[in-house]
């Protein structure tokens, strides 16, 4: 069998624009950028994740809100099994993702590992998210332990257009 060029450039270029929706997808959740965060999908995706089912744009409306509500989260994508066939590709993301949140005035930790099972299509030349399933696999909540990072300087996360890797401003 000849190799093919063309179908393997194809294939490599629609698996990094796939992980580049993958990792909008999770930025926009973490830096409660709705915008970044809707990119990640097509018009007509729909997603389910568990807390609720509906179209993108009522998931990024549902997740910017309670993600809002916490002091904050990390998302962390692991391995990305991915299938493209054409203009379609099919795939499984695991995650782990923590969120700080309250219980009685005091900090927790909700630490919760799952998976994405996607559907992704091509349309106008762009790979976003069709369809999306979360499956959390496990989930903990621990009071926080993470005291000693009060007041350290080098600790200063943003949301809402406010972290450093939003603003870039680097001292002169």
């Amino acid at each position: 069998m000849a190799f093919d060029l063309e179908a393997e450039v194809r294939d490599l270029c629609a698996r990094r624009d796939i992980q580049d929706a993958l990792c909008r997808y999770m930025r926009g959740q973490d830096r409660l950028d709705p915008e970044l965060h809707r990119s990640a999908f097509h018009d007509d995706a729909w997603v389910d994740c568990g807390l609720m089912q509906g179209t993108a744009d009522e998931f990024v409306s549902f997740a910017q809100g309670f993600l809002g509500d916490l002091d904050g989260s990390q998302h962390i994508i692991g391995q990305a099994q991915i299938a493209v066939n054409g203009d379609k590709a099919s795939g499984e993301v695991y995650f782990y993702a923590w969120h700080r949140t309250r219980e009685d005035g005091e900090p927790k930790d909700l630490v919760v590992a799952g998976r994405y099972v996607d559907e992704y299509t091509c349309k106008n030349g762009e790979w976003r998210i069709s369809r999306r399933r979360e499956i959390v696999d496990w989930a903990r909540t621990d009071p926080a332990a993470d005291g000693f990072l009060e007041g350290n300087p080098l600790v200063r996360p943003g949301r809402r257009g406010t972290d450093f890797s939003q603003t870039r401003d680097w001292p002169a």
